[in-house]
């Protein structure tokens, strides 16, 4: 009997162990989202900020998860289509060709609608200077 415990408490305890790892190894390797900083210039006519522009390419199935920006964020959907779903709205979907903004500090969340294409979205920001330019929200 006590053989049988110490050899289920070994067992779980490989078991957990394995899981973390396996977790932590998967979620090293994808790399869902990816920002490419194309310009980065400080705005003279607004004291305190930065321009920003990036591409943002959301790998199929991505979700960016919730999370604000430090100012307003302009963005073009060049590739695919975007499911955009600001807190206190209903989701849209975006298609390549379409535009949309967020204002700064709304929260939301933004998912690649494809599970099989990329999604590649042109975003521009006028951001605090200083600040992330994405902050993840619980």
């Amino acid at each position: 009997m006590k053989r049988t415990a110490m050899s289920l408490v070994a067992t779980l305890a490989v078991g957990l162990t394995l899981g973390v790892l396996g977790d932590r190894f998967l979620s090293a390797q994808q790399q869902p989202i990816k920002r490419t900083e194309l310009l980065k210039t400080d705005v003279v006519e607004a004291a305190g900020k930065d321009g920003v522009i990036y591409l943002a390419e959301l790998g199929p199935g991505a979700v960016a998860g919730k999370h604000t920006h430090p100012g307003p964020e302009f963005a073009y959907v060049l590739e695919g289509a975007l499911i955009l779903e600001v807190e206190g709205k209903p989701p849209m979907t975006i298609k390549a060709g379409e535009a949309f903004h967020n204002p700064s500090k709304i929260v939301h969340d933004a998912k690649n609608a494809s599970t099989t294409a990329p999604t590649k979205v042109l975003v521009f920001m006028l951001a605090d200077k200083g600040a992330p330019l994405a902050t993840p929200v619980q």
